[in-house]
């Protein structure tokens, strides 16, 4: 699924991930100080506002860090981010979005669903400033919708399982059930069903509701994980943030089991070389193109606005290739891509 003070070796274990909201990402009550990278003339002063979990979720926050890194070294200036806590009242997002807005940060680019109230509102309090809002659609003449087809990347991702499981038995995790959530397991399900109906799928989620633990708990996504595991399954889909860290342990001890990544490609995100061979692809979500784009846009005076779809076609979603694990099996990922870009496969966003 973006911060840019580093972490420590101690935030990039395992269990310190669970506590990544708390211990190691900035919240709206840090002293969070931007960190100038030759800013001067033409530089840009970049607003981060984290989802749980924040930069070093080796997840979705990650892929949006990256997009902000590429523009910081490319145009200068500054970052400043802010990372939300699973505790977070909708008060605590529009005050971390106006703190960013009030010192001068633009774009802002809040990272996550959760903030979408808060950016309606607090854009248009400011006007002159340049809000992005990552996986939601908000309205505004100075507001970026950057928006994702999960459900496409996620198809590719059911159509692998299904052709990888040996005990035609697999398994879905979800960190939150929600409406996004829910369109990474739809597209999965359909994937898998229309490549071999027969193959049973497991379905769990690790929150509900303003729960969002789900996305920061990689104890919990462990405990799903060895569930499944242990009823039959043999490849695991994951898409709950830094808890799929934890679904990746737990299939990484087991011997001829796959783990499915998302949003950024697990294979290759430092600290998780130990559990590389069993990382069979991730679902990767562009949002560092998303973030990026958005940056640059702004950097050149022309704000991007609306909704901006990054499709399958386009780029926004793939599968990862990194380690060879589903060079065989290429050919049929190629060709259901195709169908999907074709528009003869339809996939679908609820299960």
């Amino acid at each position: 699924m973006r911060r840019v003070a580093k972490l420590s070796a101690a935030c990039l274990t395992t269990a310190a991930l669970a506590l990544a909201a708390t211990a190691c990402g900035k919240t709206s009550s840090d002293d969070a100080s931007s960190s100038p990278s030759g800013g001067g003339k033409g530089g840009v002063k970049i607003g981060l506002a984290y989802d749980v979990g924040g930069r070093g979720d080796r997840s979705f926050n990650d892929s949006a860090a990256r997009g902000a890194d590429k523009a910081e070294k490319q145009f200068g200036g500054s970052i400043k981010e802010l990372t939300a806590k699973t505790s977070d009242t909708e008060a605590d997002r529009e005050q971390r979005l106006q703190d960013l807005a009030d010192a001068g940060y633009n774009p802002i680019v809040a990272v996550g669903y959760a903030y979408a109230p808060s950016v309606q509102k607090i854009a248009a309090k400011y006007p002159k400033t340049s809000f992005g809002i990552v996986d939601s659609v908000v309205d505004g003449k100075n507001v970026n919708s950057i928006t994702f087809t999960e459900e496409q990347g996620s198809y590719l991702a059911g159509v692998a399982a299904a052709l990888k499981t040996k005990k035609s038995h697999i398994g879905f995790i979800g960190g939150v059930d929600n409406p996004l959530i829910k369109k990474f397991e739809a597209g999965y399900v359909q994937g898998v069903h229309d490549t071999n109906p027969k193959v049973k799928v497991d379905v769990q989620y690790l929150s509900h509701g303003q729960d969002t633990s789900g996305f920061s708990s990689p104890d919990k996504g462990q405990q799903a994980a060895q569930g499944m595991l242990d009823s039959g399954a043999d490849v695991i889909y994951t898409a709950a943030g830094s808890s799929g860290t934890g679904a990746i342990e737990a299939v990484n001890g087991v011997k001829g089991a796959w783990a499915i990544g998302v949003d950024s490609d697990q294979y290759s995100v430092p600290g998780m070389e130990k559990y590389r061979n069993s990382i069979l692809t991730s679902v990767v979500k562009n949002v560092d193109v998303g973030v990026f784009d958005f940056i640059q846009s702004v950097k050149d005076g022309k704000p991007l606005a609306g909704n901006n779809v990054y499709s399958l076609a386009k780029g926004g979603v793939s599968l990862s290739t990194s380690g060879g694990f589903i060079k065989d099996i290429q050919p049929k990922l190629d060709a259901a891509k195709q169908q999907i870009v074709d528009g003869k496969i339809k996939v679908k966003t609820t299960p």
